[in-house]
């Protein structure tokens, strides 16, 4: 049975009494998860861009502690000897027992060290520790689930580690930051065998959530009614989920990384997380104020290169004039709003269609799922393409020696006489080749189950095919790019930069670093207000849209009235000039400050000091709240991110100091906008928003007695 709230909060049970001065030279902090060098999904991109900023303050003292994956390993981790002395005895003792333990440094950013378990090679404990585990907590773990067989390996493995480097002579203050359920077993034995760590367990989504969202129920409006005992034994998860439940309530801060989260946690896993610490990204800011913007324009032309492949035979459309919109992420078709999506561009084909724009809309969905292969008529686009350009240089090449030829004796070349028979015959044959009777294809890969994907079957429900009279085209590419692969050779980061706008309709969605990506790379997005990132810019920006933020309600809206608002959103968008959709992509880049590890990890607390009766301490470092014996929660004042100095580049709105919308760009005498001018004001705003956490933030401190009573300060 799970610890009590008021045990597991107030309770620091086995661990030293700490001075209130804390020398972080004496401390140690680990941070757990099962994606340290091992890419699953979204925590490894937390933990791989705050590893920077939390090496740079904990210096010597940072361990990540994930598993060891031999294929990663090889290309992500050097393998070093241990620099700390009780790590090194501690790991040296634990491969003379039986187990193999590796330490190194992770090659990213930072460089911070790692200790990577072989879980595999003490698989042949799983039975035993099973049993232990049904002792001390009555949660079994079935044979066949295989990933909850490896939590509970990876959890033992973990408290063991944790045990020996607290048992040295002169012990250090340790810190343990556990992350999700597959880590979080390790912290429930740190409580029951009562070692001295100070524990921290973040969950960044839950389990029972994301298994009742992907069941089609009305998961929001109903949190408070879900028995979720009979919810998890229906789905086949009890087990995970007593394991994830234990882990919140037994460690002593609980945090999460929205205030959505904070509300589902609360109901799901019946305990409300002690603090809410947004997920942020390293920002690299360029020394030209619109590097970004030739970034843009570099990748929106290899993209166009794949699309001129994919399309030959049917590139009846303007690529100048094409949008390139995107979706991407796990492959969860409900929860991550492909099915809102796709329904809202058959809507909006049908808006084009009617208004007769020459806008091309080309819609990437970058989705994993199970393939064989890539398609072959895929691939023979990308040969076709490559063809056609091949002969188009070697006419070139031909026609220019003739025309230097002519100049050389002092003529004008004759045009008519510059192409002869068989330069026609060459472009006659590439253009034989280009001949297609075939639709484009949808999937540029061979699904294994291609009768009950989801998306294929939404596509055929919807109609549409990227015919001819389509304005809506669709690509799914049902795998994570590479820039090794031949149909596509472009990393994610790449991609992103060359699309116009990212396109993410989540009815679950914890946190959502898609579409934080896209603002940091200076990309329109399209987020909900169920998603963390949704709810975190609606509280710090008064008007999203107007900084290319656009968020979706469906909190408070039907499925249908939802998919005609993304639709409006789509539509709108697609209406706005060249000229505006620039400006928009500059508001959206200077936005990237607000979800920068540097200020989202520069909130430093100053708090009065207690009565000695009354000890704690507590530390803040990398993003994380790390403290001893305080419970306190963050009230934001409201404050909000100003309007542009412009009025949003909508062409809905018609206002004075709004970008005219004209097909003649070159023609922008009367523009006033000063995009120089209107940086500096935004400079400014984020410097007022940000720096001060202290500023608009209340604390209230929930401060524990030696006699057990609890004292409330409010500072």
């Amino acid at each position: 049975m799970p610890l009590a709230r008021s045990l597991s909060v107030t309770s620091l049970s086995g661990l030293e009494e700490w001075d209130e001065e804390f020398d972080l030279e004496d401390a140690i902090l680990f941070e757990i998860a099962w994606e340290v060098a091992n890419k699953v999904g979204g925590i490894y991109t937390v933990i791989q861009t705050k590893a920077r900023l939390t090496s740079e303050e904990w210096g010597e003292n940072y361990f990540l502690v994930g598993p060891y994956v031999e294929s990663n390993v090889r290309t992500q981790v050097e393998l070093i000897e241990p620099t700390n002395p009780a790590l090194k005895r501690t790991i040296d003792k634990m491969n003379s027992s039986g187990c193999k333990v590796y330490f190194g440094r992770w090659l990213i950013e930072g460089s911070p060290y790692v200790v990577l378990i072989d879980i595999a090679f003490t698989a042949w404990s799983l039975d035993s520790w099973k049993s232990e585990l049904w002792e001390l907590c009555s949660i079994g773990v079935p044979w066949f689930d295989r990933e909850a067989n490896d939590a509970v390996l990876f959890g033992f493995l973990t408290a063991w580690l944790l045990g020996e480097v607290t048992q040295c002579e002169q012990p250090a203050h340790v810190v343990a930051h556990f992350h999700e359920w597959l880590a979080g077993l390790g912290l429930v034995l740190c409580r029951q065998r009562q070692l001295p760590v100070a524990t921290i367990f973040t969950t960044h989504a839950t389990l029972l959530g994301r298994y009742l969202c992907a069941g089609n129920v009305d998961f929001y409006n109903k949190l408070a009614e879900f028995n979720v005992d009979k919810e998890a034994g229906d789905r086949q998860i009890y087990h995970r989920y007593c394991l994830e439940r234990a882990a919140a309530h037994c460690a002593h801060v609980f945090t999460t990384v929205s205030q959505i989260t904070a509300i589902e946690a609360e109901h799901l896993l019946k305990r409300k997380p002690d603090i809410v610490t947004p997920n942020g990204l390293n920002v690299k800011k360029f020394s030209a104020m619109h590097e970004f913007q030739n970034l843009h324009a570099q990748s929106k032309s290899r993209i166009q290169e794949f699309v001129r492949g994919h399309f030959y035979g049917h590139l009846d459309f303007n690529l100048d004039k094409c949008l390139f919109l995107f979706i991407a992420g796990r492959y969860e078709f409900s929860n991550k709003g492909a099915d809102i999506f796709l329904e809202a561009l058959a809507r909006l084909n049908y808006l084009l269609r009617v208004n007769h724009s020459d806008v091309t809309v080309i819609a990437f969905f970058i989705m994993p799922a199970r393939t064989n292969n890539f398609n072959v008529e895929t691939l023979k686009g990308q040969a076709v393409r490559k063809q056609l350009w091949d002969t188009a240089q070697t006419v070139k090449e031909r026609f220019g020696k003739k025309l230097y030829e002519s100049l050389l004796v002092g003529q004008l070349p004759d045009v008519s006489k510059m192409l002869d028979k068989e330069d026609f015959t060459i472009m006659k044959r590439a253009i034989f080749a280009t001949q297609r009777q075939c639709q484009p294809p949808i999937c540029t890969h061979n699904m294994l189950e291609d009768s009950s994907d989801p998306i294929l079957n939404c596509v055929r429900r919807i109609g549409l095919f990227n015919s001819s009279a389509d304005r809506v085209k669709i690509i799914f590419h049902p795998e994570f790019l590479s820039s090794t692969s031949p149909l596509l050779p472009m990393d994610y980061e790449e991609f992103v930069r060359g699309c116009h706008l990212g396109v993410f309709p989540s009815y679950y969605e914890p946190w959502g670093y898609t579409p934080a990506e896209c603002t940091v790379m200076g990309i329109p997005s399209i987020s909900t207000n169920l998603s963390g990132f949704g709810c975190f810019m609606e509280e710090h920006i008064a008007d999203p849209t107007a900084y290319g933020i656009y968020i979706l309600d469906r909190r408070c809206r039907g499925v249908d009235e939802s998919c005609n608002q993304l639709t409006s959103f789509l539509f709108q968008f697609c209406k706005q000039s060249r000229r505006q959709r620039i400006i928009q992509r500059n508001r959206t880049e200077r936005l990237s400050d607000l979800l920068d590890w540097r200020y989202l990890g520069r909130v430093m607390l100053q708090t009065p000091r207690p009565s000695l009766s009354l000890l704690f301490s507590f530390l803040i470092r990398g993003g994380t709240i790390y403290y001893r014996n305080l419970c306190f929660f963050f009230y934001t004042a409201g404050f909000r991110y100003p309007r542009p100095a412009s009025v949003p580049p909508s062409p809905a709105l018609s206002r004075h100091s709004s970008p005219h919308h004209s097909e003649a760009e070159d023609n922008e005498d009367d523009e006033r906008y000063d995009e120089d001018l209107e940086a500096e004001k935004d400079k400014v705003n984020i410097r007022h928003i940000f720096f001060p956490f202290l500023s608009f933030t209340r604390l209230v401190f929930c401060i524990t007695s030696q006699n057990g009573n609890q004292m409330n300060r409010t500072h």
